[in-house]
């Protein structure tokens, strides 16, 4: 018999106590070394001060650039329905006949070549989901895909055969077709490298080819040239690049000659697209770039408004420590170190 005590029965020799104690290290016990800066009201001036500086001139800088692009923008949706028509819009966009339509632009501004020309819609949304999952990529870029389109419903099949390119991303593209003219002149609109070089070598198959598209009711917008590989046709690359917001830009081509200022401009439009059935707008726009893009003030006022915001603290901080100064970590200020009547 064992000897009394109150204890249990004794662990058997040989048994390793576990522990759940971590092993021990400076970086789980977070003992390494770190650099804890102390804020006094001299850094926190100096950071606001030297940001109000630095960001002010940059404001200034992007919106002069800004400024620097000559922009043209003339909407034709509405103009360019008969005037017998605009009551039924949707009506006559579908219908059949003559949807040539002549506008003319005047240049306000000396536009440097090339002079980009650009489609705009607006209330156009390319990121709904629905619109946005109806498509195939890799049936874009691969001939062995062409059959996989069950992502592309409705714009799938055609009694049976597969569209290529399939879905409603592709068959709604854009079919409205412009013409420029100077002094009866033909300005020539060069429509290659409109696209992104990393979607033509990757994304869009150079023996991909068009195939029963646009081929069965209803007609959503532009055709292919079959005889042409998806990696040559610009026009659906561009496309095919959805927008992220309802009013959009898409790159048209490219004007590879100056337009002068006071120069009149006639554009010979072929309106084609529906935007009515939306309450869409259509708009033609001709832009030049700067070394920041094209035209949008946005990161100026940004970098202006910033830099004052910051400038206006740092003389307020400063005003405040000059007129009421304190001693850095004075315990006085310390709730429990306060009168109750203080």
């Amino acid at each position: 018999m064992s000897s009394g005590g109150g204890g249990g029965p004794s662990e058997p020799s040989g048994v390793k106590k576990t522990s759940k104690r971590p092993k021990y290290s400076r970086f789980t016990q977070q003992e390494l070394p770190a650099c804890k800066p102390i804020l006094t009201p001299s850094w926190v001036i100096l950071t606001f001060l030297v940001a109000g500086v630095v960001f002010i001139p940059l404001g200034v800088i992007c919106l002069f650039a800004s400024q620097g692009v000559v922009e043209i923008v003339d909407r034709y949706d509405t103009d360019c329905v008969p005037e017998s028509s605009r009551a039924n819009k949707v009506g006559y966009i579908q219908g059949e006949g003559d949807k040539m339509c002549n506008r003319t632009i005047t240049v306000t501004k000396t536009m440097k070549h090339p002079v980009y020309v650009y489609y705009q819609l607006e209330n156009y949304y390319q990121n709904h989901r629905r619109y946005v999952k109806s498509r195939n990529d890799a049936q874009l870029r691969s001939p062995k895909e062409e059959n996989d389109v069950q992502t592309c419903a409705p714009e799938d099949n055609v009694a049976g055969h597969p569209i290529v390119p399939c879905g409603l991303v592709a068959w709604s593209l854009f079919n409205d077709t412009y013409k420029f003219s100077r002094n009866s002149q033909e300005l020539l609109v060069n429509k290659k490298d409109i696209s992104w070089k990393s979607d033509r070598d990757s994304k869009f198959g150079k023996t991909v080819y068009p195939k029963n598209f646009q081929t069965g009711a209803p007609i959503g917008g532009g055709t292919l040239d079959p005889k042409k590989p998806l990696s040559e046709q610009e026009d659906l690359i561009v496309w095919m690049r959805t927008a992220a917001l309802p009013i959009f830009r898409k790159l048209y081509g490219k004007i590879e000659t100056d337009l002068n200022a006071g120069d009149t401009i006639m554009v010979l439009l072929e309106n084609n697209y529906n935007t009515y059935s939306f309450n869409g707008e259509k708009k033609l726009v001709l832009s030049t770039t700067s070394w920041l893009g094209g035209r949008n003030d946005f990161l100026g006022v940004a970098y202006l408004t910033v830099g004052s915001i910051c400038l206006f603290l740092a003389v307020t901080f400063s005003v405040l420590y000059l007129v009421k100064p304190r001693q850095l970590g004075d315990p006085s200020y310390l709730s429990w170190n306060r009168s109750p009547g203080g």
